[in-house]
């Protein structure tokens, strides 16, 4: 499959949390966790798992940037 979002950061399932509804997906992208809400059924069709290589791909129209 092709995407046309740039910003495909590839890594490794550390943690998935299920709720009532969505799933709370971590991704460790080379030290750095990304963390993903998505649909419970979105986990079990992608058959997503501690340990399985994944892709948390970001598509955004805003950055914002914060200072202290």
């Amino acid at each position: 499959m092709k995407l046309s979002a740039r910003n495909q950061l590839k890594g490794r399932i550390v943690e998935v949390t299920k709720g009532a509804t969505t799933s709370h997906v971590k991704i460790d992208i080379g030290g750095a966790i990304v963390t993903a809400s998505i649909t419970n059924e979105a986990v079990a069709e992608l058959k997503l798992e501690v340990g399985k290589a994944a892709y948390a791909v970001v598509k955004a129209s805003d950055v914002m940037v914060a200072v202290d």
